[in-house]
Protein backbone atom coordinates (compact mmCIF):
# COMPACT_ATOMS: atom_id res chain seq x y z
CA UNK A 1 0.00 0.00 0.00
CA UNK A 2 1.36 3.39 -0.67
CA UNK A 3 1.00 6.65 0.86
CA UNK A 4 -0.36 9.11 -1.54
CA UNK A 5 1.56 12.64 -0.60
CA UNK A 6 1.38 15.93 -1.45
CA UNK A 7 3.39 19.08 -2.47
CA UNK A 8 4.96 20.92 0.91
CA UNK A 9 3.89 24.07 -0.96
CA UNK A 10 0.74 24.41 -3.00
CA UNK A 11 -0.62 20.70 -1.40
CA UNK A 12 -1.03 19.22 -5.15
CA UNK A 13 -0.26 15.40 -5.28
CA UNK A 14 3.40 14.30 -6.22
CA UNK A 15 3.87 11.70 -8.41
CA UNK A 16 7.28 10.19 -9.34
CA UNK A 17 9.89 9.89 -6.91
CA UNK A 18 8.99 8.32 -3.64
CA UNK A 19 10.77 11.12 -1.90
CA UNK A 20 9.69 14.15 -3.68
CA UNK A 21 8.47 17.45 -1.80
CA UNK A 22 7.43 19.83 -4.00
CA UNK A 23 5.51 19.29 -7.67
CA UNK A 24 8.13 21.76 -9.42
CA UNK A 25 11.11 24.16 -9.37
CA UNK A 26 8.46 26.97 -8.63
CA UNK A 27 6.60 25.22 -5.45
CA UNK A 28 10.24 24.68 -4.04
CA UNK A 29 11.51 28.17 -4.14
CA UNK A 30 8.39 29.66 -2.91
CA UNK A 31 7.94 27.58 -0.15
CA UNK A 32 11.89 27.85 0.63
CA UNK A 33 11.34 31.80 0.65
CA UNK A 34 7.84 32.10 2.56
CA UNK A 35 9.86 29.68 5.01
CA UNK A 36 12.77 32.83 4.91
CA UNK A 37 10.30 35.78 5.77
CA UNK A 38 8.88 33.84 9.37
CA UNK A 39 12.18 34.67 11.31
CA UNK A 40 13.14 38.11 11.97
CA UNK A 41 14.73 40.27 9.32
CA UNK A 42 18.25 39.59 9.02
CA UNK A 43 21.00 42.60 9.42
CA UNK A 44 22.08 41.97 5.81
CA UNK A 45 18.22 42.48 4.51
CA UNK A 46 17.81 45.81 6.50
CA UNK A 47 21.03 47.08 4.87
CA UNK A 48 20.28 46.19 1.20
CA UNK A 49 16.70 47.28 1.73
CA UNK A 50 18.02 50.69 2.82
CA UNK A 51 20.04 50.93 -0.36
CA UNK A 52 17.26 50.35 -2.15
CA UNK A 53 15.03 52.20 -1.00
CA UNK A 54 17.99 55.35 -1.31
CA UNK A 55 18.62 54.91 -4.55
CA UNK A 56 15.23 55.16 -5.68
CA UNK A 57 14.29 58.19 -3.72
CA UNK A 58 17.89 59.67 -4.89
CA UNK A 59 16.56 58.51 -8.97
CA UNK A 60 13.50 60.62 -8.27
CA UNK A 61 14.62 63.60 -7.34
CA UNK A 62 17.80 63.55 -9.64
CA UNK A 63 16.33 63.08 -13.22
CA UNK A 64 18.64 65.97 -15.22
CA UNK A 65 21.97 64.83 -13.57
CA UNK A 66 22.48 67.62 -10.49
CA UNK A 67 19.61 68.83 -8.24
CA UNK A 68 19.10 70.62 -5.18
CA UNK A 69 16.06 69.61 -2.54
CA UNK A 70 15.89 70.29 0.67
CA UNK A 71 16.55 67.67 3.10
CA UNK A 72 12.90 67.30 4.81
CA UNK A 73 11.55 66.02 1.57
CA UNK A 74 13.61 63.30 0.99
CA UNK A 75 13.94 61.77 4.91
CA UNK A 76 9.96 62.35 5.35
CA UNK A 77 10.29 59.83 2.33
CA UNK A 78 12.46 56.95 4.70
CA UNK A 79 15.73 58.13 2.82
CA UNK A 80 18.67 57.37 5.72
CA UNK A 81 22.07 59.41 4.67
CA UNK A 82 24.05 57.11 6.67
CA UNK A 83 23.53 54.25 4.39
CA UNK A 84 25.31 54.60 1.21
CA UNK A 85 27.78 52.53 -1.11
CA UNK A 86 31.20 54.88 -1.70
CA UNK A 87 32.30 58.19 -1.85
CA UNK A 88 34.06 60.49 -3.88
CA UNK A 89 35.69 63.94 -2.80
CA UNK A 90 35.81 67.07 -5.54
CA UNK A 91 38.99 69.41 -5.87
CA UNK A 92 37.20 71.78 -3.05
CA UNK A 93 37.14 68.55 -0.18
CA UNK A 94 33.55 68.33 -0.57
CA UNK A 95 32.91 64.90 0.12
CA UNK A 96 29.33 63.05 -2.17
CA UNK A 97 28.60 60.50 -0.64
CA UNK A 98 27.25 57.74 -3.23
CA UNK A 99 24.07 54.69 -3.46
CA UNK A 100 25.46 53.26 -6.63
CA UNK A 101 25.35 55.58 -9.30
CA UNK A 102 23.75 58.13 -7.35
CA UNK A 103 25.39 60.93 -5.32
CA UNK A 104 23.93 63.28 -2.42
CA UNK A 105 26.09 65.86 -0.43
CA UNK A 106 24.44 67.48 2.48
CA UNK A 107 24.50 71.26 2.64
CA UNK A 108 23.07 74.45 4.88
CA UNK A 109 22.06 77.10 2.40
CA UNK A 110 20.25 80.20 3.99
CA UNK A 111 19.27 78.37 6.96
CA UNK A 112 17.93 75.46 5.48
CA UNK A 113 19.63 71.83 5.05
CA UNK A 114 19.75 70.77 1.70
CA UNK A 115 21.51 67.92 -0.25
CA UNK A 116 22.80 68.60 -3.73
CA UNK A 117 22.48 65.23 -5.59
CA UNK A 118 24.42 64.41 -8.85
CA UNK A 119 25.09 61.26 -10.80
CA UNK A 120 28.29 59.94 -10.90
CA UNK A 121 30.58 60.46 -14.08
CA UNK A 122 33.44 58.94 -15.51
CA UNK A 123 35.75 61.53 -14.39
CA UNK A 124 35.32 60.43 -10.69
CA UNK A 125 37.07 57.27 -11.05
CA UNK A 126 40.26 59.30 -10.74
Amino acid sequence: MRIQKKCSHCGSELTGRTDKKYCDQYCKSAHQYARSKEGPMRFYDKVDNQLKLNRKILKIYNRAGKAVVRSKILLDLGFDPKFFTHYWKNSKGEVYLFVYEYGFLGKRENGKEKYILVTWQDYMEN
